[in-house]
């Protein structure tokens, strides 16, 4: 990788040494309940740390939340001794927004290191500001030359398995940050709504795993407040935090942000919720997921905000960001002969296929948040992803998807390669017309990977419409394994500057690379 170091470079390190003071063992922010301090005394406080997300050639988001009402301020310099720097006047943040808030960065240079920090001062004596808090990020070069490297994950605090303090928290972040990544893509299951976390669990050998708990993650979330706190969760983990500060983040999300399996319309009949209308939960929780991420889910003309986006990575790369949560149909058993609605929704695959017929990139990343040919069921008769284990022509959510990869076929669209997460083992499956009942569609590969800090869970069946062929997978031999005996799973992608090569790379913690693929620019049938 030319223009990257094997690790962050010594002023990068001191940087992110001087963004958060923590002891060696696990700490957490002083402020864990659900709404900071009110205090008239003092100055505004930054302990969750900072976050980048989104960020392109001139432009990022940076994220912040205070302990109390206050302005937010960010401050950008080329160096970290910010000589001269550029500041920008954010949001006032208070109660609104649970005291978070993202101030949009614009006019920045591309293919930069860009250091900031983040400054909180007093509404009312804006000369009483509280510790700048740092953190760094590169923007995307528009130099067709320069390598890109990026990690893709999902699924945290997952099954009841939280924060352990005694194994030293969530340490696969230490590792993914030595990766030093351009950015990391979350392929969803961010939180586990519905998965309380109890403060210890005992494993099947007789020891016991420790969890760090929360009055939020005590129970299913129902509340804004509730969900605020699971959000929240995350970022007492100080891995989490140094991670944050160092590598952007694109965010999308998928059914535990909300529930397992939940789709709209949904009333629910689990007795652990009062309230039974998933669309009210759904509501909340996107609310939450955009307060607590640096995400552009407003859109002009959007009511409730939009997951769903592509993000330019120069020449080399877009990524093209699903949501295949808020706009599909109910789930049942997938077989009807028509279906306009499938997992995508009318209006987002018709966006779909028109940015990425717009795309000059030579790599098209579709980020999808559930896998193509895996069977993931949801019951005894329905399904809750596209594939529903019959081999034949598509039917139900594979008819939308077939449409989508005729299209890729018919305009030619080349370097389409599909990220995901969601059934806690990770794998590669190529698929081929040849091998397919559906033949109207170019190859492609599906890599999979997570989870991160959940239950890891045993493989699932392929279904045969789209000519899948796994070539490789590790998962454990039964259900809700912990991150104890299975080691967390995160995915890496290369892409060389020099010949377009993208090589992805299957990694778990502490294990090195479990399998590798390299993939060849413009090319059909790989």
């Amino acid at each position: 990788m030319s223009h990257r170091p094997s690790s962050p470079s010594p002023c990068r390190r001191s940087l992110l040494r001087g963004s958060l003071v923590v002891p060696a063992a696990l700490t957490v922010p002083a402020l864990s309940g659900a709404a900071p301090a009110l205090a008239l005394r003092g100055r505004p406080s930054a302990d969750w740390g900072v976050q980048a997300g989104d960020v392109g050639a001139h432009s990022g988001l940076v994220w912040v939340r205070s302990d109390r009402p206050a302005r937010m301020i960010v401050e950008t310099s080329a160096t970290e001794s910010f000589r001269r720097p550029t500041r920008w006047r954010g949001p006032l943040l208070g109660p609104r927004t649970d005291f978070t808030g993202t101030t949009r960065l614009r006019g920045l240079p591309a293919g930069e290191q860009i250091h900031y920090r983040v400054l909180l001062a007093d509404p009312d004596d804006p000369r009483r500001t509280g510790k700048p808090v740092t953190g760094t990020f590169r923007t995307t070069s528009l130099r067709r030359r320069d390598d890109v490297r990026f990690l893709w994950s999902g699924d945290i605090a997952g099954q009841g398995w939280g924060i352990n303090p005694e194994l030293g928290g969530w340490r696969v972040y230490e590792e993914m940050r030595g990766r030093n990544p351009d950015f990391f893509l979350c392929s969803g299951d961010n939180i586990y709504a519905d998965g309380p976390i109890q403060a210890s669990v005992k494993l099947p050998d007789g020891r016991v795993w420790k969890n760090i708990t929360t009055p939020e993650k005590s129970k299913v979330a129902e509340t804004l407040a509730e969900f605020r706190g699971n959000f929240r969760y995350n970022l007492l983990d100080e891995h989490v935090r140094r991670f944050n500060a160092q590598v952007p983040s694109i965010v999308q999300w998928d059914d535990h942000e909300v529930r397992n399996n939940w789709y709209p319309g949904q009333i629910l009949e689990d007795p652990r919720y009062t309230e039974k209308d998933v669309d009210v939960l759904a509501g909340r929780s996107l609310r939450a997921f955009s307060e607590y991420y640096p995400i552009s889910t407003q859109r002009p003309g959007d009511r409730d905000g939009r997951v769903y986006r592509v993000l330019r990575h120069g020449p080399l790369l877009d990524v093209f960001v699903l949501d295949m949560r808020t706009y599909r149909n109910a789930n049942s058993p997938n077989r009807q002969p028509e279906d306009t609605t499938g997992i995508l929704g009318a209006e987002q695959l018709a966006w779909l296929k028109r940015e990425l017929s717009r795309s000059r990139a030579v790599w098209k990343v579709i980020a999808s948040d559930m896998p193509l040919g895996l069977v993931v069921g949801d019951g005894q008769t329905n399904f809750e992803a596209v594939a529903q284990g019959d081999p034949g022509a598509p039917l139900g959510r594979e008819l939308q998807i077939a449409e989508l990869l005729r299209h890729i076929k018919h305009r030619r669209i080349t370097g389409t390669v599909w990220l995901t997460a969601d059934v806690h083992y990770t794998s590669a499956q190529h698929y081929d017309p040849s091998r397919a009942a559906f033949k109207d569609f170019a190859p492609f590969w599906e890599f999979v990977s997570g989870p991160l800090a959940a239950g890891g869970f045993p493989a699932v069946k392929l279904d045969g419409t789209f000519g899948p062929d796994q070539t490789f997978v590790k998962a454990p031999d039964r259900a809700n394994t912990s991150p104890a005996e299975t080691p967390p799973y995160y995915g890496e992608v290369d892409i060389d500057g020099d010949s377009g090569e993208l090589t992805v790379r299957l990694r778990q913690q502490g294990g090195g690379v479990l399998f590798t693929k390299v993939l060849q620019p413009g090319r059909v049938g790989q």
